[in-house]
This record gives C-alpha cells, sequence and structure tokens, in this order.
C-alpha cells in the first residue's frame, strides 16, 4: 500500500516526541509531509525547538518544520510546564538543534498542501491545541472537503477532564478552535483521555525502550521517566499515558483501537465547564455524528508497535 501523506501539528512534548519518532520510523505506512508547530504545552518558540530535536534525534533533518500561531484565537495561552517541563521537552539531555526551520508559516503550509494533493490524499495529526488547523479553515474553507482525515488527540468522555474537571488541555487550551473543526464537516478520528489513559508506560515498558540500546531508545526512556512523575502523583496510576502516539499508531494499526461514531460538541461559553468535549456516547440526542470517538485500545499491542519501529532509528 501506498504509505499514507500525513502533516504532524504540535506542540513536544515528551508524548509529542514519541508520536513523531513513530511516524518518521514508519515510512512504509506514513509520509510525513510536514511538522507544523502551535503554542501550547510550552510557547511556540520551545515548540518550534522541541520539533527540531526530536528530528534530529531521529537523524530526519530533511522534514520540513514551521512555527505557526502563537496563541489561541481567542483566549491567553495556557501552558503545561507543570507536567512537560520548563523546555516542554525535560528528562533527555540532547543538544541544541542545528536544522533550519521552513520558510512561511505553518497554516500557509497545511492550507498549500491540502490544495497540491489530490483530495482525500492528506490526513492531518494534531497533537496539541487546534489553533493552527482552526485558522487554516477559516482562511481557506475549500481546504475542508479536501482533508482526508482529521486524526488528533484531545477530549475526553468518562475520564472527565485533566487541566480542569471537565476539559482536556488540547481543546481547553483553544475550544474556539475545536469548535471550528467539529463543525467542519472533515472526517475526524478522536484520541481523548478515555483510550490515552489506558497507554500506561509501566516500567517492563520504559525497560523495553531503554533495552533498545539506541539513543532514540534511551532519551525515550529518558522522557516517560520525567513525564511519569506529574502522573503518578495526580492519578496514582502505574505509569505516563502516551497520549499522542495513540495518533499516530492508529494510522498504523487501526485494529488496535475500538470506537463510536457519535456526536462531539465543544463548550465555549461556560467557565465552568470551558472546553468540555460533549461526547453523546450512548446517543442520547438526535445531533448528527461528527466523529468517530475511540473508547478503547490494545495496550500490549500498542507498546510492542512503538519498541518495534523505535528500534529502527
Amino acid at each position: 500500500m501506498t504509505p499514507r501523506k500525513i502533516i504532524i501539528d504540535t506542540d513536544p512534548g515528551q508524548d509529542d516526541a514519541v508520536a513523531i519518532l513513530l511516524a518518521l520510523a514508519s515510512p512504509e505506512d506514513i509520509e510525513v509531509l510536514g511538522i507544523t508547530c502551535v503554542a501550547g504545552n510550552v510557547p511556540l518558540d520551545l515548540t518550534v525547538r522541541n520539533a527540531r530535536i526530536v528530528c534530529e534525534l531521529a537523524a530526519k533533518t530533511d522534514v520540513k518544520i514551521f512555527a505557526g500561531c502563537d496563541r489561541p484565537l481567542g483566549r491567553e495561552l495556557v501552558t503545561a510546564e507543570h507536567v512537560h517541563g520548563k523546555t516542554g521537552l525535560d528528562g533527555p539531555v540532547l543538544p541544541e538543534p542545528t536544522m533550519p526551520i521552513a520558510d512561511g508559516h505553518a497554516v500557509d503550509f497545511i492550507i498549500d498542501m491540502l490544495r497540491e494533493h489530490a483530495p482525500g490524499t492528506v490526513t492531518l495529526c494534531p497533537l496539541g491545541p487546534l489553533t493552527n488547523i482552526a485558522t487554516a479553515l477559516q482562511k481557506a474553507p475549500d481546504i475542508a472537503n479536501r482533508i482526508a482525515k482529521i486524526v488528533l488527540m484531545g477530549g475526553g468522555y468518562f475520564e472527565g477532564g485533566n487541566i480542569t474537571p471537565a476539559a482536556e488541555f488540547n481543546i481547553y487550551v483553544d475550544p474556539q478552535a475545536a469548535d471550528i473543526v467539529f463543525k467542519s464537516g472533515a472526517s475526524i478520528v478522536v484520541m481523548p483521555l478515555d483510550v490515552t489513559h489506558k497507554a500506561l508506560v509501566t516500567t517492563a515498558r520504559n525497560d523495553a525502550f531503554r533495552n533498545i540500546g539506541s539513543r532514540v531508545g534511551i532519551a525515550v526512556a529518558e522522557m516517560t521517566e520525567f513525564f511519569e512523575r506529574f502522573d503518578k502523583e495526580k492519578y496514582g496510576s502505574e505509569g505516563a499515558p502516551l497520549h499522542d502516539p495513540c495518533v499516530t499508531a492508529y494510522l498504523i494499526r487501526p485494529e488496535l483501537f475500538k470506537g463510536r461514531h457519535i456526536n462531539v460538541e465543544i463548550e465555549t461559553e461556560s467557565k465552568l465547564t470551558m472546553g468540555m468535549t460533549v461526547a453523546d456516547w450512548w446517543g442520547v440526542t438526535d445531533r448528527v455524528p461528527n466523529a468517530t470517538f475511540m473508547g478503547d485500545l490494545d495496550a500490549d499491542g500498542f507498546f510492542t508497535l512503538i519498541t518495534e519501529r523505535l528500534a529502527r532509528l
């Protein structure tokens, strides 16, 4: 099969880094047209830096990396250094990047790629706030019908939120952008907290990363060891959930995931539930389904895939 053409839209983030590495290690399945960066886990200058570091770690310095939106559409930026550390990629000691940033704005790159390629051949993979994607849809409404899929990490239903009681971080940072994306008519697949909190890096799974023995394997083990301190303290879990790699794993092995095609709407007005993904899992409304909302995954198969692919780098 021809590799799926994708654009990774990201705010790295240790788990974003693993998602990017998984994609770069899977050229038979995924062709990364470019990486577009957005403000989220940390400010934009750091997300761009971190994307460059990850590509250099993978020895994939030919990947185009674009800087995008540095703030949400209608709110002040909320960041997550308390989770990811002051750089967003704390844990391993990695060299400062030297590869250049591509000319142009991330939003224009997204629009150009969707217009240049045949309709239905480019998949967008947002791993952070949806600001770049929504801005592209606002600037060029014609691209909505050209998107193959939008496979994103964000939201939650039974799990609730991780930044407020109701909202998951990526959606909460820019709920207005999320609202635009979910109303766009594009085919959407959502990896919510309900799935990602089942993708836990246990000690054995982290040992498997480290035992790869490469710079990549050791760096990923050190990233997840740093990342897990927050989740162990907050949730009492066995380790860190690898949220964002669920997106790229789905593109490679969709059979690892189970979900339902349901209606999902975004709360944009309530102070109490701002950024909530109102997911009609049980079909209790007559609202038209607009997204495939995942609810379960084969965690062992997921980690086997990641470990095998990271060993290639």
